[in-house]
């Protein structure tokens, strides 16, 4: 399967123009757009919704990632081979997270470049048809391996919101772990008991839990957390005993 993580939104035609380029390219293969409200323009913060993503998904899984505010310049694209899953996207930091997090990661840099290549959307006419490729078992589209720095400074657990769902709960970069279950996160002044899940407390109630994907996160039952506790992308968080 393709796995499309971008941050194009679900309306105007960009998602449509990668998808088929993707279905011309791999006829058979199943696409599906896991997140296209990825945080607009940040890949630092996308990398961690992404990493947090991937481990629910297949081994063998394509992710034509595109969350890329430096399209046609310096930056590479590159393809991250890593615990068995292919990741397709720029070398700006969106894929770093995975790697960290990865007990093998392998990184190498697109060679192959189309007739045609716009400045402005590499996603449909450079990322897609490497992501098709690669779908369909080809991979001659890379002469050598990408020598990636070492990301012993790149933190694998991020203590900021990195992420608002439709319902306003705010996702943070860190994974759950037994350590801090039963200690009180702090965020923007507010102070929040963990609880397993929204029934758990009043309506109204703020709280923390362990969510789906692995990652803390914080919730209002019956409200929103983005709102109602004044919370933003980057919003740092921290735990107390």
């Amino acid at each position: 399967m393709i796995f499309l993580f971008t941050d194009f939104g679900s309306e105007g035609s960009y998602l449509g123009q990668m998808e088929a380029v993707l279905r011309l390219r791999a006829p058979g293969v199943d696409i599906v757009n896991l997140v296209s409200n990825a945080p607009m323009g940040e890949p630092r913060w996308s990398s961690y919704l992404l990493a947090a993503l991937c481990k629910q998904l297949p081994t063998g899984s394509v992710f034509l990632a595109v969350v890329d505010p430096g399209v046609g310049g310096e930056r590479l694209p590159v393809v991250l081979q890593a615990d068995g899953q292919w990741f397709v996207g720029p070398d700006n930091g969106l894929l770093n997270t995975v790697a960290a997090q990865s007990a093998e990661a392998e990184w190498r840099v697109i060679d192959w470049r189309p007739r045609m290549l716009s400045s402005s959307f590499h996603g449909r006419d450079l990322f897609a048809p490497i992501a098709a490729r690669i779908a369909t078992h080809d991979f001659s589209w890379a002469s050598h391996n990408h020598q990636k720095p070492d990301l012993i400074e790149w933190p694998s657990d991020l203590a900021e919101i990195i992420y608002f769902d439709h319902y306003g709960n705010a996702i943070t970069g860190m994974r759950h772990r037994t350590e801090y279950c039963g200690m009180t996160l702090c965020a923007n002044g507010q102070s929040l008991r963990q609880a397993n899940t929204f029934c758990s407390v009043p309506a109204t109630q703020a709280f923390w839990y362990q969510n789906s994907i692995g990652l803390i996160e914080i919730a209002v039952n019956c409200g929103r957390a983005d709102r109602d506790l004044e919370l933003s992308l980057g919003t740092a968080i921290s735990f107390k005993a």
